[in-house]
């Protein structure tokens, strides 16, 4: 069984202005994020990782970075299908004014359908990401994979391990820094086992099983 933790990386100055940064270069983790990234050392403590797999932009990098510090043994791998989604014309720009955008509201109710101008589609997002942490478990079929990402692309990947329809992918937040957990058991569908965990020690589980009344009592 593969555990996938699906790290988002720290805070940026694009975040706490409320900017959609996109995959603008030189948005770089401020000092609230490096704090949140060099949180997770001591979060994940303890767990095996098998290897980092982070988004090719810059504060992917510097998260993947920060949370392997003291583990050099551990191997960082660029991803690019983790990367951010291609907002087009929108990158750059306030959320407080796109959300005045005739756009905006399909992208709440109906994102399986949303195209951003000069951008990519938001289910083109979704599966080349869920194709990639789909493929990475499969080459670690007994590993711990920290896979460094952003809020959308992540987003993405929980909603399809829930079997949601990806139209119902923005009822799950998550968090800078914050942790969510997936396994992977080989030759059944993923399992969700935590999702925008922003405190606490991780700790890898045992391997589930699908189970009939809630598991255990």
């Amino acid at each position: 069984m593969t555990i996938v933790l699906l790290v988002r990386h720290g805070r940026t100055a694009a975040n706490a202005r409320g900017v959609l940064a996109g995959r603008a270069p030189g948005v770089v983790l401020d000092g609230v994020g490096r704090r949140q990234a060099r949180g997770l050392v001591g979060r994940l403590r303890g767990v095996p990782l098998t290897a980092v797999v982070r988004s090719p932009l810059e504060r992917c990098e510097q998260t993947a970075a920060l949370l392997l510090e003291g583990r050099p043994e551990v191997p960082v791998h660029v991803e690019p299908r983790l990367v951010e989604c291609d907002y087009g014309a929108w990158s750059g720009r306030p959320l407080a004014e796109l959300v005045r955008e005739p756009l905006w509201p399909t992208i709440q109710s109906q994102p399986s359908i949303v195209q951003f101008p000069d951008g990519e589609s938001m289910l083109a997002m979704a599966q080349r990401s869920v194709a990639a942490v789909t493929e990475w478990a499969a080459r670690h079929p007994d590993g711990v994979l920290a896979m460094v990402s952003h809020g959308d692309v992540i987003k993405a990947i929980v909603s399809d391990a829930l079997g949601q329809p990806f139209d119902a992918f923005q009822r799950i937040a998550i968090s800078p820094a914050s942790i969510s957990v997936i396994a992977h058991p080989p030759d059944q569908r993923p399992m969700v086992l935590g999702v925008n965990l922003t405190a606490g020690r991780i700790r890898v589980p045992a391997a589930p099983t699908p189970t009939v009344g809630g598991g255990a009592g």
